[in-house]
């Protein structure tokens, strides 16, 4: 085959194009620090590379519901025990109550010291954080779950139990509120009003059923904090379990779409390299023709 002038230095073209574009993909990955800029330098890398994002950002997602979950579970966990607090102090004023050694003007006292504690309790059962009631089912905005008279009786009280759900895995969603029902229901307020009443009464009402009556509401208020202390248990794994999968898909997404620098530094100076060859060659290859000694 006869290889002419033209076919020489139209191949040595070509190949310094190739050069320069081995040149600019190194120089990106450089600089970028990224195997591929753009879906078409490599399809299969760009798909991988979207479908672990997806998955990052779906960890992180779910790592932001934690956050509100433990916010839902560590305010509902305070206020059950401060809700302990108040029934034990209750329990205690029935012991004393219910000696018989107190004159008339000492039961009011106690009695006054009950309907600041009722106060206090209708105050945690209207607990709101971030502007929603958290004992009050799904219903955490609007009326409060506990109402009252202008005298400090108490008229209404929410019957909403429903579970407060929210996602913290794919297809996982964990209750974060507590059954307030358990708790703060009609006839626990009613029964701390009952005993106020029997210490204000003049007769000498046995109060030793009050005693009973703090004590069942007690292990009520101690039974549903145990079943809260328990899925504050299982959050703590489900953390552990979506810090794992983070790290997991931060690596996966790494390792498919991260370039290897110190490679690449090689390979560019390779290619630099074989640039400056090909450039020289190129100047021995464009030789002046016959025209050029004729003009």
């Amino acid at each position: 085959m006869r290889v002419t002038q033209s076919m020489l230095t139209n191949n040595m073209l070509k190949n310094l194009s190739s050069s320069y574009s081995n040149l600019d993909k190194y120089m990106d990955q450089l600089s970028t620090g990224k195997k591929i800029n753009r879906p078409s330098d490599d399809p299969v890398i760009a798909m991988k590379g979207m479908n672990y994002r997806t998955q990052v950002s779906d960890v992180e997602q779910f790592q932001r519901n934690i956050s509100e979950v433990n916010n839902w579970m560590d305010n509902s966990d305070s206020q059950l025990d401060e809700t302990t607090q108040a029934l034990q102090r209750l329990r205690e004023l029935a012991v004393q109550g219910s000696n018989g050694t107190y004159e008339d003007g000492q039961r009011e006292n106690i009695a006054a010291e009950v309907d600041q504690l009722k106060e206090h309790l209708i105050d945690i059962a209207n607990t709101e954080v971030n502007g929603k009631y958290i004992f009050n089912g799904t219903s955490t905005t609007g009326e409060a779950p506990v109402t009252v008279d202008e005298d400090g009786n108490v008229t209404g009280v929410s019957t909403n139990d429903d579970a407060v759900r929210i996602e913290v895995t794919d297809g996982t969603k964990l209750q974060v509120n507590v059954t307030a029902g358990n708790v703060f229901s009609e006839e626990f307020f009613k029964d701390i009003e009952a005993f106020s009443t029997a210490l204000k009464s003049d007769t000498d009402e046995d109060l030793d059923s009050h005693i009973a009556t703090m004590d069942t509401h007690i292990n009520n208020t101690v039974n549903e904090r145990a079943d809260l202390g328990a899925r504050m248990n299982r959050v703590e794994l489900i953390v552990n379990r979506l810090e794992n999968q983070s790290i997991s898909a931060n690596k996966m997404m790494s390792d498919n779409e991260d370039a290897d620098l110190e490679e690449v530094i090689i390979q560019l100076t390779t290619q630099e390299s074989v640039h400056r060859a090909a450039l020289s060659a190129g100047s021995r290859v464009i030789q002046p023709s016959l025209l050029d000694f004729l003009s």
